[in-house]
């Protein structure tokens, strides 16, 4: 009991700053103004580790690589943790569980990825039903565009409306399944 207790309180609170470092990877990939209050939010909450990754990883044609190895890092050192904490072995396997670890971590920064394009589709698409002219709208739009564009080019509107935020979702949903089927097939490695 108090070590599932333990196990929520840190997938919870690792998996809030690797969501809000891989954001902040995202926007700077994007070009999106970090000057709005969220974009401000962002920065303070993940400066702590993005800012002294810097000083050790180089961003390289303008990813912001500091971000995503420290979101690699917290989700690995996540992983050690709570497999550590559910008994598993690594005694023997100890040579392998490090590389198999950083793996799941991977394919975990994947699926959070896809999780986070899921909601800024949505809220995407939302807003652009709803209120178009939101502050946020156009941080959500240059967000999923990339996403849409190669839908966009083969999926017509239908009577005005953009179905390719659908078809997108219903891709990301068979995503999600594969990456939970690798996520699996992982794990007894260590096991």
């Amino acid at each position: 009991m108090l070590t599932n207790l333990l196990l929520l309180i840190l997938d919870t609170v690792s998996g809030f700053f690797v969501f809000l470092l891989l954001i902040r990877f995202y926007m700077q990939w994007r070009r999106v103004s970090f000057r709005t209050p969220f974009g401000r939010f962002v920065i303070a909450v993940t400066d702590w580790l993005a800012r002294p990754a810097r000083r050790v990883i180089p961003g390289v044609a303008g990813l912001d690589l500091p971000s995503l190895a420290g979101a690699l890092v917290l989700r690995s050192v996540y992983l050690a943790i709570a497999f550590w904490l559910a008994d598993f072995s690594f005694g023997a396997h100890i040579g392998i569980a490090a590389p198999v670890i950083l793996a799941i971590a991977v394919v975990e920064l994947m699926r959070f990825s896809v999780y986070l394009l899921i909601g800024v589709v949505l809220v995407a698409a939302v807003l652009s039903w709803v209120n178009p002219r939101a502050p946020l709208a156009p941080l959500f739009d240059s967000l999923s565009r990339p996403f849409l564009r190669p839908f966009r080019r083969f999926i017509p509107p239908i009577a005005n409306v953009d179905i390719s935020p659908l078809i997108l979702l219903l891709a990301l949903q068979i995503a999600l399944m594969l990456l939970a089927w690798l996520r699996a097939a992982l794990v007894p490695l260590i096991a």
